[in-house]
């Protein structure tokens, strides 16, 4: 009877259930303590197109996250790139929106990439001196916008503020997380690359060069996220003094879930799901008129919480 319950907890469904039960426990409880300012239709729908573009950014971060590394300048690059998009949609409409968002995203992650690769110094360290540079480059963006509201999208370019396409886009950045995490050469080595760098490299992995693809896609789904957070909020603006590093930290709780429910086989969702949780956290405690500090601290213990009881290690395990 306990190897078939073991067999269960260790199921794909298991692992999903899990996480929509948690995010009706928390619906309905918020829903209990706030009736009035929580859980309505407009407010689910706003909730969801929030933490779909998160999700988008905890997908990109879960490839080098799942190695061991991290990167500080996620949060200048959703700025920079938006800010690109923005500029360069002034001359070529929703092409110049797209491609300067996704592009810019991209080229940061090879640059990124290129430079942890040839440095050989810890990721934090270099991630840190990018992200100064690119909240420096972003001001300059915006210092050349030549529209009258600087860093600001018209009203005629405004179709990923809403249903459909916020939601098309963000579909098919998680079918295309799915298909690379599980129909790719690069899901298996990253995989593999977390679980033991040493053993990977032995087997004939070049570690060094899927470390760098693991930056190059993080920042091609950080262009997606620019690209969805410009449009919902109908502009940027450049922030420098490290400002942007606020921006990192909700796409990397979503990336946590993914990591926690990976061995259920449902990173992907796990990343939806787990972020749609933080967003309903956060708004149930401003429902609550909670202040802010508390909102932070309660949502980080929640979330520490969560991941501590569904990805307890083995005894005897190293855990990285």
């Amino acid at each position: 009877m306990s190897a078939v319950f073991n067999k269960i907890k260790t199921n794909r469904f298991f692992g999903l259930g899990l996480l929509l039960l948690m995010a009706a426990g928390f619906w309905f409880l918020f829903k209990l303590l706030a009736p009035t300012n929580f859980g309505s239709r407009s407010q689910m729908i706003g909730y969801l197109q929030t933490s779909i573009q998160y999700a988008v950014g905890g997908c990109g971060l879960y490839f080098i996250v799942i190695m061991g590394l991290f990167d500080f300048s996620v949060g200048a690059n959703i700025v920079l790139s938006s800010l690109v998009g923005v500029l360069l949609s002034r001359f070529f409409g929703y092409w110049g929106l797209i491609l300067g968002c996704l592009f810019c995203g991209a080229l940061i992650g090879i640059f990124n990439g290129f430079l942890y690769s040839k440095l050989r110094i810890p990721s934090m360290i270099v991630t840190v001196g990018l992200m100064l540079v690119l909240e420096s480059i972003a001001s300059y963006a915006i210092a050349i916008d030549p529209s009258v509201n600087p860093g600001k999208l018209t009203n005629d370019l405004l179709a990923f503020n809403h249903a459909p396409w916020n939601y098309i886009v963000a579909f098919a950045a998680f079918l295309l997380m799915s298909f690379l995490l599980n129909y790719t050469r690069i899901g298996t080595y990253c995989n593999a690359i977390g679980s033991n760098e040493y053993v990977a490299k032995n087997m004939g992995i070049n570690v060094e060069r899927y470390k760098f693809i693991g930056f190059v896609l993080l920042h091609l789904f950080v262009g997606i996220m620019a690209l969805l957070t410009v449009s919902y909020g109908k502009g940027i603006l450049a922030v420098t003094g490290m400002a942007s590093m606020e921006r990192n930290f909700k796409p990397l709780m979503g990336t946590f879930f993914g990591v926690a429910f990976k061995k259920y086989g449902c990173p992907v969702p796990a990343i939806v799901i787990g972020e749609f949780i933080i967003v309903l956290i956060f708004n149930g405690l401003v429902a609550m008129n909670i202040p802010t500090t508390i909102n932070d601290f309660v949502t980080g213990a929640v979330l520490l919480t969560i991941v501590t009881l569904t990805n307890r290690a083995a005894k005897g395990v190293v855990v990285k």
